[in-house]
């Protein structure tokens, strides 16, 4: 085990544009490690320790760069420009309606066909006395998914040697647009089988309803005796099959949950997971007014991966957002960047286990 943080980097594959997909190892002196591509800014593999120190890999992934361009499903992906769903990829900006590509039905998700998810990214890999991280930056032009601006981006990945995983985001724009980025790991803290025996705690009193389509009704719905109360620790799989009508809109849970109805952006938990067998806890931090918590329902054994068959609820998702569908929502917390504004948000994950906790 390295007593340093330590980065390596590696070729990963190449597009069929001929760019080169490179990928970044970051180390922290625990024995943390972390594969990023600069394909979609892609964690592919991170491994943490047990409650016996026992390393294993606690994020879905695929084998080999072919795949995730074919058939990825978010694994491990930066998203953007936008997060989540836009009602008909429609949005009205200072009296001009903007039509965005839409890739759900007839709605717009994660940022369109060719989102941050399918770029690649400039990486430059750096390291501290007490960290390891990379850069990565991209520029998406005017019209891009049909989005206003020129958009200058740039996220950093920092491990620590407190095993966290810092991601700060930066954008800038010429033109008023629209941004929501997140992070989009599928994890399973025990490394295989379903995760419907990990104890989530998401400390929220309230979630965005959806209708048929997952877009947000614009209610913003109290979650007491609901099947969606996460305010004590609870399996994910204890009332995931209830007789409620969101959970059989979104097949389990596919919803938003407010943490923060203003958006004053300050840094706070927005969910923790602890999986009873490996002892492993995953904390999430962030300056989101959101998280979306993702149950895997639409995995359905179509994709392998690292050995193994990605069957139904085989990973979650925990992202940090504002919320779906915000510029058709005017009591949601805004989601425009301006020209001379920076827009920026971080969110951090705490890789521990019960006895640390």
């Amino acid at each position: 085990m390295s007593s340093q943080p330590s980065f390596s980097s590696q070729d990963y594959g190449t597009l069929s544009s001929g760019e080169k997909v490179t990928q970044v190892t970051l180390r922290n002196s625990n024995g943390i490690e972390m594969d990023v591509i600069s394909y979609g800014g892609i964690i592919t593999r991170l491994l943490t320790p047990d409650a016996q120190g026992q390393m294993g890999d606690i994020v879905l992934g695929l084998d080999s760069l072919e795949e995730y361009v074919q058939s990825n499903p978010y694994f491990g992906a930066l998203i953007g420009r936008y997060g989540n769903r836009i009602n008909k990829g429609r949005f009205e900006l200072d009296g001009r309606v903007y039509q965005l590509d839409t890739n759900d039905g007839e709605n717009h998700l994660h940022g369109g066909v060719q989102g941050f998810d399918k770029r690649n990214w400039q990486m430059t890999p750096f390291k501290t006395d007490s960290s390891a991280g990379v850069e990565l930056a991209l520029v998406s032009e005017d019209g891009d998914q049909g989005y206003p601006g020129r958009l200058e981006v740039k996220v950093v990945y920092e491990l620590s040697n407190n095993d966290e995983l810092d991601m700060r985001f930066e954008a800038t724009t010429d033109k008023p647009t629209i941004v929501n980025m997140t992070q989009h790991s599928y994890f399973n803290l025990a490394g295989s089988g379903d995760i419907l025996g990990h104890e989530l705690m998401i400390p929220a009193d309230a979630y965005t309803p959806v209708d048929e389509g997952l877009i947000p009704t614009g209610e913003i719905a109290d979650i007491s005796n609901t099947p969606f109360d996460f305010r004590e620790p609870t399996p994910m799989g204890e009332r995931i099959n209830e007789d409620h009508e969101q959970l059989q809109r979104g097949q389990g849970y596919d919803h938003n949950y407010v943490l923060d109805r203003e958006g004053d952006g300050k840094l706070r938990l927005a969910a923790r997971v602890e999986e009873p067998v490996s002892g492993r806890v995953l904390e999430v931090a962030s300056e989101e007014p959101g998280v979306q918590f993702y149950s895997g329902n639409f995995l359905d054994g179509s994709l392998t991966g690292k050995g193994t068959t990605y069957q139904h609820r085989s990973g979650f998702c925990l992202e940090p957002q504002h919320f779906p569908d915000s510029p058709n929502q005017a009591m949601f917390p805004s989601t425009r960047l301006n020209p001379g504004e920076t827009y920026r948000t971080r969110i951090i994950y705490r890789f521990l286990t019960r006895s640390d906790s």
